[in-house]
């Protein structure tokens, strides 16, 4: 970007009281846990679920797998066009730009906060015009296949100026990793290394859309594949 952006940050904590705020996507995996007659029971039944998770992965000195708990924070991201500066818990209008979570790890034994990534799951309205508009209309009635030559650039500086900016500093002590599961038309292939926690990692015969998409971002695309998973991780 040419000139400096201002960006606004809200969290929402994602527990069985969740509710969906208006600028999040409709199709987003937890807001459509918080839908319908048991909406309730799903967020707990979710929550539940990562806390076995976690536990079966932090099992050390852990004998009734309930050590640990992880709280989640939804954290929307919105960039102000007119360029005022506000601050993170402004109310000011943004336009909504793209939704992370943020963990935070609670060993209820030692009463400690351990802070956790930020990233995680991702959600983005530019991201999603890129692939369910743009990249239609530029195929539209072609032979084969292509991507436009600035394909992602838009959101690749929106995002590095997200994460370069004060609001993200004032809030955030560590770089963002973001968690895809992917499975695409290319061959993967075992390496040797392999991640306590993430599993196996796996390397791809020649780079994929979403490869290069996630580069212009500024994030290195690793491929790992857990125990009991089908689809590789990215």
């Amino acid at each position: 970007m040419t000139q400096d952006l201002a960006f606004s940050i809200n969290r929402l904590r994602f527990d069985e009281h969740y509710q969906p705020s208006d600028t999040t996507r409709t199709t987003t995996n937890f807001a459509n846990l918080a839908r319908g007659e048991r909406r309730q029971d799903n967020l707990r039944n979710a929550l539940k679920m990562m806390n076995n998770r976690l536990n079966s992965l932090l099992n050390w000195d852990n004998p009734t797998g309930d050590r640990y708990q992880v709280e989640v924070d939804i954290v929307s991201a919105g960039v102000h066009l007119d360029k005022v500066q506000t601050q993170s818990d402004s109310t000011v209008d943004a336009l909504p730009l793209i939704e992370v979570l943020q963990s935070t790890i609670v060993d209820t034994k030692l009463n400690r906060r351990i802070e956790g990534i930020i990233g995680n799951n991702f959600s983005s309205y530019v991201r999603d015009y890129d692939f369910s508009v743009v990249l239609p209309a530029h195929n539209d009635k072609q032979a084969s296949f292509s991507v436009p030559e600035d394909f992602g650039d838009l959101h690749a500086k929106l995002f590095k100026s997200f994460v370069a900016s004060n609001a993200y500093a004032e809030q955030f002590s560590k770089p963002p990793v973001i968690c895809l599961s992917v499975s695409s038309n290319k061959t993967y292939h075992r390496t040797a290394n392999e991640h306590p926690v993430l599993g196996v990692e796996y390397v791809q015969n020649e780079h994929s859309l979403t490869d290069d998409y996630f580069r212009k971002m500024g994030l290195t695309v690793r491929y790992f594949l857990r125990k009991g998973s089908v689809p590789p991780l990215a």
